[in-house]
């Protein structure tokens, strides 16, 4: 399942709603990203006020069933969601939250793991930190690509070429 929302969520009541009914699961592996206060900016460690994310509604979703779907090619799950957050967040505030649900515990932290790594390269979302300088577009990490480039073969940017 994929949400793209506005709304903050509730780690927990998106936990008991992925295994609800379904006594096959075993494991359930989750990550919640937050936005931190510092960040390294040009060499130096800069306070964040907030962080802006902006997506395109519609491609995004797209992209995101395309890597969850990738995912439950590769491993065995029960079921999976992804819930990313957009709009303007503070400090502290929950951005993405990625749940995998599998028999076995490892196919639960595989996917997980795989999830946010492609997540991190391929989302189409950009985000725009504001700090005591200014606002600062958030670029790409080479150990992101590094970790994403590490399950193999990565999806075509087909949201940068499709209408």
């Amino acid at each position: 399942m994929i949400r793209v929302q506005e709304d903050d969520f509730d780690i927990g009541a998106e936990l008991r709603t992925l295994t609800e009914g379904d006594t096959s699961v075993g494991a359930v592996a989750s990550f919640t990203g937050l936005v931190r206060d510092m960040a390294p900016i040009d060499g130096q460690s800069r306070e964040i006020r907030t962080m802006t994310l902006e997506h395109y509604p519609g491609m995004t979703e797209k992209k995101l069933a395309e890597i969850e779907a990738e995912a439950n090619s590769r491993w065995p799950l029960a079921a999976s969601l992804i819930i990313h957050r957009y709009g303007t967040l503070e400090p502290g505030d929950q951005i993405v939250f990625v749940a995998c649900a599998s028999s076995h515990r490892q196919a639960a932290f595989d996917a997980c793991q795989f999830l946010m790594d492609w997540l991190k390269t391929e989302a189409p979302f950009w985000k725009l930190e504001d700090t005591d300088t200014g606002g600062v577009w958030v670029d790409s990490r080479e150990s992101d690509n590094q970790a994403a480039a590490g399950w193999g073969q990565k999806p075509r940017h087909r949201w940068l070429t499709q209408q």
